[in-house]
């Protein structure tokens, strides 16, 4: 039930704005996403958006794997530098679309059979940037959970060892109110997108509430109403 009435107050809320991409995440469904969700780790989605900028202008607009794997890798780490780490960053982008290419053959047959055991064992690649991966790029049913989600869920009470257990705490939650879930959105939602919502929203609520003083409260009184 915690899942459900955490959508509920935060639609009620404000978050997400409609016009925001359905899937929560800029460019869903999209090849650059695979790139963001490298770029974004230990890092404000403001400066991915800054490292995204740079890639588009050198490419010349969209962003693709022959044209990330045919930049010279100390030319990549210069123009993803905004995102931080970029060394170590353009090292694993290059790495996972080289083999991506080798494997799959294209994004798009990535797309259509992704695999999360053989993302995680790419390098630098953990549960949240593959299944960041999973879901905002290829739509699949996989819920991303973040420290905010952890963050959120430890002040209202619940703690959790393991990302995966977290994870699949939440993920049951929705799943066992999916129809409380639609009568919310006046429609059915396929469950991807009801995941990518649900993490967005945590995201954006707690990118204004989840810090400086009284954030704690904050956080305890997203339910109380």
């Amino acid at each position: 039930m915690i899942a459900y009435e955490l959508i509920k107050r935060l639609k009620e809320l404000g978050y997400i704005k409609d016009e925001r991409d359905p899937y929560w995440w800029p460019k869903s469904g999209s090849f650059e996403v695979v790139i963001g969700a490298v770029l974004t780790q230990n890092t404000k989605w403001e400066n991915v958006e800054k490292a995204l900028e740079n890639l588009r202008n050198t490419v010349g607009g969209e962003i693709a794997p022959e044209k990330i794997v045919a930049i010279e890798q100390k030319r990549l780490a210069e123009l993803i530098k905004p995102a931080g780490f970029y060394n170590t960053k353009a090292f694993r982008i290059q790495k996972l679309v080289t083999n991506m290419l080798e494997e799959y053959g294209s994004f798009e047959a990535f797309a259509k059979r992704p695999s999360r055991s053989w993302l995680l064992s790419q390098k630098g690649i953990g549960f949240e940037t593959a299944d960041s991966i999973l879901n905002y790029a290829c739509y699949r049913d996989f819920l991303v959970v973040d420290a905010y989600t952890a963050k959120i869920m430890r002040f209202l009470g619940y703690e959790f060892e393991t990302y995966s257990e977290l994870q699949e705490f939440l993920s049951d939650s929705i799943i066992e109110n999916l129809d409380r879930i639609y009568d919310l959105y006046d429609k059915e939602l396929p469950l991807a997108q009801i995941y990518a919502r649900f993490h967005g929203k945590i995201v954006e609520f707690c990118k204004d509430e989840c810090k400086g003083k009284n954030r704690e409260e904050k956080i305890r009184k997203l339910l109380s109403y």
